[in-house]
């Protein structure tokens, strides 16, 4: 069977609460870091959400 394409991700709020976001790239189509902005619950704004590793 083959390895499928896509993996998971976390994304890390650059607020500093600990709150993240998990969702799946494809990294041969999309080779750079994602970076969004979403809402982080904790902080009550919308911020920053960084891509890290899902440990």
């Amino acid at each position: 069977m083959a390895k499928p394409a896509t993996i998971k991700i976390r994304l890390n709020s650059s607020a500093g609460t600990g709150f993240f976001y998990v969702t799946k790239k494809n990294p041969r189509n999309q080779t750079e870091k994602l970076s969004f902005r979403k809402y982080d619950p904790v902080a009550k704004k919308h911020v920053e959400f960084k891509e890290g590793k899902i440990k």
